[in-house]
């Protein structure tokens, strides 16, 4: 207990500190996004990777709190895509290339000895979603992080019955240093997650759902799995709805997301992301009370059902598209006049 204290006020500081020093080197080596017309340091995300897995694996060293079979490697792999979305940070990889890589990562940390293949098979490929959902979050001041938090409660409190005490340390520590990020990540930002570290929270906390939920049924996995990134699912299906029926690239950047949409309906961006983060601790909420089996399967189908409303009801917001101004033609008495001087 007292270690677990230490070490998550220990991510915390750290991670405030560190990614305040990576803000500047950002600037200067241009890994930046243009957010609210004015460039983003995206090295945040990385003071969240080298904290949480410094902190995890400095009670592996000491043995004050081992990991355990798996969580090494898990947390390996998870820096790993890490490493694969900081590549892309700095020079924009294609989009396959960051499936490929997070997608080899899952497929080497899933229990297939509890899964069995095909159930490895979904797990890998949930990882892979996701992964890239939750990247998908990053597109304002404060969601991911908060989202992140959450979730990795969440996470940690579904470790924590299944009697997994080096998981549940290291989300606690990945939430802490969340935490951290999140003190210069609010709005207005002054440092981004960026693909390293958004690619790392989505692939650690899914890949956790699946070590904590590996040896159940498939259906009430299933259920558990979805509560805990529900938002981040209803996020991107309401992204790739608005951007199919406008005829518009699936993968071009727009303000298509939840929050944008609630922007346009009167919301501040903080108030946007603490709704939408009250919305995740909602789905946690039901995620953790399926997984202890305190209920059904029944309020993952409310989950579900409230998300589906929610992506319909922002669909109806109509999109700003920029439309292009013509040139200004000069009037019919100029040219006229011109003819004649001309003549």
């Amino acid at each position: 207990m007292l270690y677990g204290i230490a070490a998550a006020t220990a991510a915390l500081l750290l991670t405030a500190v560190l990614a305040a020093l990576l803000r500047v080197p950002a600037l200067r080596a241009g890994v930046v996004d243009r957010r609210c017309r004015r460039p983003l340091p995206l090295l945040g995300g990385l003071a969240v990777v080298v904290v949480t897995c410094l902190v995890a694996w400095t009670g592996e060293w000491t043995r004050v709190a081992p990991l355990g079979d798996g969580v090494g490697r898990l947390l390996l792999a998870a820096a790993g895509v890490a490493a694969l979305g900081l590549v892309a940070d700095v020079w924009r990889l294609r989009g396959r290339v960051v499936v490929a890589g997070t997608a080899v990562a899952a497929a080497c940390v899933v229990p297939y000895d509890e899964t069995g293949v095909a159930g490895g098979a979904l797990a890998v490929g949930w990882i892979v979603v996701a992964s890239l959902v939750f990247r998908g979050l990053d597109h304002a001041d404060g969601l991911a992080g908060t989202v992140g938090v959450v979730t990795a409660f969440g996470a940690g409190a579904c470790a924590a019955i299944e009697v997994m005490d080096g998981l549940a340390v290291v989300l606690s520590v990945f939430a802490a240093a969340l935490t951290g990020f999140l003190m210069h990540n609010w709005h207005p930002a002054r440092v981004g997650l960026g693909a390293c570290g958004s690619l790392f929270s989505g692939f650690l906390l899914s890949a956790s759902v699946v070590f904590t939920r590996a040896g159940y049924a498939i259906g009430p996995s299933a259920a558990v799995a979805f509560c805990l990134v529900a938002v981040a699912v209803a996020d991107a299906a309401l992204v790739v709805l608005v951007r199919l029926l406008g005829r518009r690239p699936v993968l071009r950047r727009g303000p298509d997301h939840l929050a944008h949409r609630l922007r346009r309906l009167g919301l501040t961006p903080p108030g946007a992301v603490v709704l939408l983060g009250f919305c995740s601790f909602v789905t946690v909420v039901a995620g953790v009370l399926v997984h202890m089996g305190w209920v059904g399967e029944k309020p993952a189908l409310w989950v579900a059902g409230g998300a589906v409303l929610l992506v319909l009801v922002l669909l109806r917001v109509p999109v700003r598209i920029p439309v292009q101004q013509p040139r200004r033609m000069a009037s019919t008495q100029v040219r006229s006049q011109l003819r004649v001087r001309n003549g």
